[in-house]
């Protein structure tokens, strides 16, 4: 079942285009990693996905809910953490998650309930009637992450959920989305490849507002040109000169370049990212080869978003 729906969405501030028709289902389940750089347009898109800002062009539903036609109704399915959290700084945790509880209409007995519910999922019960002003970059994000989570909603919006957390509370907001993953649709901008790697079902990366990338996090590494490359290490750097030439000469090898570990040392690259590691193992056998060491690379999610993006950023939002 799809979440959220967004067709032709479309944001123009004056003459620049923010965000240019972009088309995407999010269905229950999915934890899709929205990627772009600085300025591509993914906080735009979040926030038209939320009803905070009026689409140009195009449309968004939520649950079933048009976003523009009725947006209350939208806006209950959905718990939003936006960029930066802010916060009354004056105020407790406790106060401003009671506040945003009545907002979210909760009686005095659900919302005692869903705030108790929320402090303990992100762990803040030390510092709930502690001034807001006064906690770190860390636990204020987590008061945000704690509003968004209040109403226990159909659809969460995060726009780097782990920014200004230590490894440590990192990895427990992690588990805490992995768990909640399989009741919710769940969208998180985030610059963090490895957030990507580690907890995202999905991937789609976005440039210049257009939607340029969208797979699993292993469709995306799989695009890496030194995907599936074989390193050798061979017993004897006599043999480097043979060993090259033999690869050269394999079908399903497009090219063969030095290693970075001395004259023993030779990359294999394979046609289309395919797995050759056992062929080429089989070949330098054959030719009685010897290789102390072979191993196979892993795409890179920072190579190919480098390759896909282009750029270090523009006037997009």
């Amino acid at each position: 079942m799809s979440m959220i729906e967004l067709h032709g969405l479309t944001k123009r501030f004056g003459q620049i285009t923010a965000v240019d028709g972009i088309d995407l289902s999010v269905p229950k389940g999915e934890v899709l990693g929205f990627l772009g750089p600085n300025g591509a347009g993914k906080s735009t898109t979040m926030k038209m996905v939320t009803g905070y800002l009026a689409p140009s062009a195009g449309r968004v539903s939520v649950c079933g809910h048009d976003v523009a036609a009725d947006p209350v109704a939208a806006q209950r399915r959905i718990g939003y953490l936006p960029e930066g959290a802010p916060a009354w700084p004056d105020m407790t945790p406790t106060a401003f998650l009671d506040f945003a509880a009545r907002a979210r209409g909760l009686d005095a007995k659900a919302r005692r309930t869903a705030i108790a519910r929320a402090a303990d999922l992100t762990s803040l019960q030390g510092v709930m009637r502690q001034p807001i002003d006064t906690l770190s970059k860390g636990f204020k994000r987590r008061v945000g992450l704690a509003q968004a989570l209040l109403h226990d909603p159909d659809v969460l919006i995060l726009d780097e959920p782990t920014d200004g957390l230590d490894p440590n509370q990192k990895q427990e907001v992690r588990r805490l989305i992995a768990e909640m993953s399989g009741q919710k649709a769940i969208v998180i901008s985030t610059h963090i490849l490895e957030e990507v790697e580690a907890i995202c079902s999905r991937a789609v990366v976005i440039a210049r507002g257009a939607i340029v990338a969208d797979g699993t996090p292993q469709d995306l590494e799989a695009r890496d040109p030194l995907h599936n490359a074989v390193e050798l290490i061979l017993t004897d750097s006599a043999d480097a000169a043979k060993a090259r030439n033999l690869l050269d000469g394999l079908a399903n090898v497009a090219r063969v370049k030095d290693g970075a570990e001395g004259p023993a040392s030779l990359i294999a690259v394979p046609v289309d990212a395919r797995a050759i590691a056992a062929a080429l193992a089989d070949a330098l056998r054959a030719a009685d080869i010897g290789v102390d060491r072979l191993s196979v690379r892993r795409g890179r999610l920072d190579t190919v978003f480098h390759t896909l993006t282009g750029y270090q950023g523009g006037q997009n939002a």
